[in-house]
């Protein structure tokens, strides 16, 4: 049977492995991608990409010398544009624009010529960057909306490599020095990886199929769940496995003793995560839509490595893959008192105190969450420095009263004239010209403000813009970030709600209870709310982070929810296995803590520490998501899980299985329907 199981894992490999090798084809970062189909920005960039010449790379040279440009630089900023022009295929000729101070000049320039290509996109902003060059004090960069573009394409290229082999390094180091074997750490790890490139090719296949979105961010979090979640379900089995094996002297009984006894909770367990991203499905916004069914595949695809494949290579392996610690048959572990034994011991000495002093705790921590910074502006979302962020900088020190960034206007051909006239009465408009006309009669009118970027005035321009411009589309890189906060906002009202009823119907069909699902959806999301303020206590004041990334709230709920409700199966399962083999409450609580505490504890550290492994990005929302959830993972394996829900347990007693037979006391009378067995 190991054998079959190997075979049937080859055949399946081989099938997919053609369409995991083109995942990274069809990925999509631009700003627009993230957004929803019905968005005015969203709007205005599919039809600039039906006006002649396609969609237009956006871009700006900025010249700057802090002493004041000499005329030399000017001219050679000139010669530079010049030959620009000369190169490629611009939109119109670029005038410069000179700052108040003399400092700065800046040369809007735009090409139809990569058209919807993004690699062509990519090497028309490598081609400008070749040419403008400066020198001798004299310091040149590129930036607009196709050089950020590029710039994050870029980043989320190199997030492959190096998020697979951090994150793969990091788990191998967990794992040595959980198992303490020099071999055993190794299986659970390949078969994570394994199951990473499965879910590749099922993911791209989810592309082809049904039009899925894949963005950078996805596909980075898919791999993150196939190893984390992967490796907690490998770290159940395995621990159940050598229980059994100490039980059992035949490994491959003692594998099917283990999926017996583990398995509903890992089934469980999984399903319920896999609900919960669903639930992103409700999500207007494409970024997040998208991430709920590439990171559904990457847990289930992780399940079905962990439950088939890693039982079926221990088996081959036998009892010798645990050396030097192997379990002999009919051998005891060594008794030790553990730190699981004296939480115990503290919540069932005093659990109320617990409850009251935890609740304290999270709510303590969640009012850091009033400290997070604003929306995240895009010249703040790298942690590095890359070209386009240095351009935009300097464009915000020499312009600091003046629009640098285009606002783009989609309106009806027949009525660009009126729609031109109004767009320059706009308060907060400088200046408004007439660009292409064509793709079924649509205009392109390109606008400038007279604020900064991304500020609340430019911000209030735009919605006027909107109000004013019946019929009309207005998009542009801060009309995307608008739309972005909007849609954000939006799917956050909808989508939360969701989670937790699907979260808390799942539970109460698994515990037969409904205090039980209560306890822990109410712990996920009192978690949430001390991450987020932890969060709120560091970005700022300590990584200086000067904003915060619109998706954060919405995508960090999920993951806790969805991840935390995991650990609080394992945990209220074993406890339900108890009482239905005759323990009291509380003796069913302290042991079922002692049973899993630790392996929580160390698929808690594991799932962390993968999660954590976003922060190493340089992108300020990766590291956001990634410390949000990895601190949540923390609170909710050492304080939340372990501690609180065991001492809501004890509190309650049989009143936490209500209205299951559980909380009725032993002989009372059970009505039709009600017997239940243990292990289900």
């Amino acid at each position: 049977m190991p054998w079959l199981v190997l075979g049937l894992w080859i055949a399946v490999l081989a099938i997919a492995s053609p369409f995991a090798s083109k995942l990274s084809d069809v990925q999509r970062d631009r700003p627009v991608d993230y957004l929803p189909a019905s968005a005015d920005s969203t709007r205005v960039a599919e039809i600039q990409d039906r006006l002649p010449g396609g969609g237009a790379t956006e871009m700006v040279v900025v010249y700057h010398r802090d002493t004041g440009l000499t005329a030399a630089d000017r001219a050679t900023a000139a010669g530079q544009i010049d030959e620009i022009a000369g190169a490629h295929r611009l939109t119109g000729r670029p005038a410069g624009i000179p700052s108040e101070d003399g400092t700065t000049l800046m040369y809007p320039v735009a090409s139809t010529e990569p058209g919807q290509d993004e690699e062509a996109r990519d090497a028309l902003v490598d081609a400008v960057r070749e040419v403008a060059r400066g020198g001798d004090g004299l310091s040149v960069a590129v930036g607009g909306e196709g050089a950020l573009a590029t710039d994050a394409a870029q980043v989320y290229d190199s997030l492959d490599g190096p998020l697979l082999y951090t994150t793969a390094a990091v788990v191998a180091l967990l794992l040595i020095l959980i198992y303490r074997s020099p071999f055993l750490w190794l299986v659970p790890l390949a078969v994570a990886g394994i199951a990473d490139y499965l879910s590749m090719g099922v993911a791209y296949g989810l592309h082809q199929w049904f039009g899925t979105s894949v963005s950078g961010q996805s596909t980075g979090i898919m791999t993150i769940l196939v190893f984390g979640v992967g490796t907690d379900y490998a770290l159940l089995l395995v621990s159940r496995y050598r229980e059994e094996l100490r039980r059992t002297e035949r490994p491959h009984d003692a594998m099917l003793a283990a999926l017996r006894g583990c398995g509903p909770a890992v089934l469980a367990s999984s399903g319920t995560v896999a609900a919960g991203l669903l639930c992103l499905l409700a999500a207007d916004l494409n970024s997040s839509r998208g991430m709920g069914p590439l990171g559904t595949v990457g847990v289930l695809c992780a399940l079905a490595a962990m439950l088939t494949l890693l039982p079926a290579i221990l088996v081959l392996l036998g009892r010798r893959v645990f050396w030097p610690l192997v379990p002999r048959h009919g051998s005891t572990p060594k008794a030790r008192r553990s730190l699981w034994t004296a939480m115990g011991g503290s919540a069932e000495r005093r659990p109320r105190a617990v409850l009251v002093g935890g609740a304290v705790l999270l709510g303590a921590l969640a009012l850091g969450s009033f400290n997070l910074p604003g929306s995240l502006k895009q010249e703040d979302s790298f942690t590095s420095r890359p070209d386009a962020i240095a351009a935009m900088e300097t464009l915000a020190a020499a312009y600091p009263e003046r629009g640098t960034q285009p606002i783009t206007v989609i309106t009806p051909t027949d009525r660009a004239g009126a729609a031109l006239a109004d767009a320059r009465d706009t308060p907060g408009v400088e200046s408004a010209e007439e660009g292409r006309s064509g793709g079924g009669g649509w205009t392109e009118l390109t606008l400038l403000a007279t604020a900064p970027p991304q500020s609340a005035a430019e911000t209030a321009t735009i919605e006027a813009l909107r109000d004013r411009l019946d019929g009309s589309y207005v998009g542009g890189p801060s009309a995307q970030q608008l739309d972005l906060e909007n849609t954000n906002a939006r799917d956050t009202v909808i989508v939360v709600p969701i989670v937790l009823l699907s979260v808390l119907l799942i539970l109460v069909v698994l515990l037969r209870s409904l205090i039980a699902p209560l306890i822990l959806v109410a712990a996920v999301v009192a978690v949430w709310g001390a991450a987020l303020g932890i969060g709120g206590l560091v970005f700022g004041p300590l990584l200086g982070f000067e904003g915060t990334d619109p998706g954060l709230p919405l995508l960090s709920f999920v993951f806790l929810v969805a991840l935390g409700v995991d650990y609080g199966i394992f945990l209220m399962h074993r406890m339900r296995e108890e009482s239905l083999h005759g323990a009291e409450p509380t003796q069913a609580a302290l042991t079922a803590l002692r049973a899993t505490g630790g392996v929580i504890a160390s698929a808690g550290l594991v799932l962390a520490a993968t999660f954590a492994v976003l922060t190493s990005m340089p992108m300020v929302q990766l590291v956001e998501l990634g410390f949000v959830i990895a601190v949540g993972v923390l609170l909710d394996t050492f304080l939340v899980r372990t501690y609180l829900v065991t001492s809501a347990s004890v509190a309650l007693r049989r009143r936490v299985w209500w209205p299951g037979r559980l909380s009725r006391a032993p002989g009372a009378p059970v009505r039709a329907g009600e017997r239940e067995t243990a292990g289900v």
